[in-house]
Parts: structure tokens; sequence; C-alpha cells
């Protein structure tokens, strides 16, 4: 089952993909701020800074117990 997204269209933005204006989406997945374009599927994400940098080198993933 698929949670819904809350959909923010950016305008003026341009798929890098099929060259299409206005057709570029902006939500938020799991932590990780993602864009698709809803005219060819094309899409990108962006993690968290912290989580980016993190992720550099051989690390895979942080563990913290609590």
């Amino acid at each position: 089952m698929e949670t819904r997204r809350r959909k923010r269209f950016i305008a003026g933005a341009v798929c890098p993909q099929c060259q299409s204006a206005d057709t570029m989406m902006l939500y938020m997945e799991h932590g990780v701020e993602k864009v698709e374009c809803v005219h060819c599927g094309h899409h990108q994400s962006q993690a968290e800074e912290k989580v980016a940098s993190a992720a550099g080198g051989d690390l895979i993933g942080v563990f913290r117990p609590e």
C-alpha cells in the first residue's frame, strides 16, 4: 500500500530529461526530498546534508541504538 504524497509543483522548473516546463513535483518520502517529472517519470532525490555527509566513503549507514 502506497502512502499519499503531498505534491508541490515547482513553477518554472524544466525537466532535465524531457525538457517539459512546469511538470516537476516536489515531495518528501521517508525524510528524503524527491523531485519527479509527471510527464516522463524522471526523478531525483536529495538527502539531508548531515545524512549525505555521513554517507561519504565506505559508510553504508549509521546505527544508533536507543
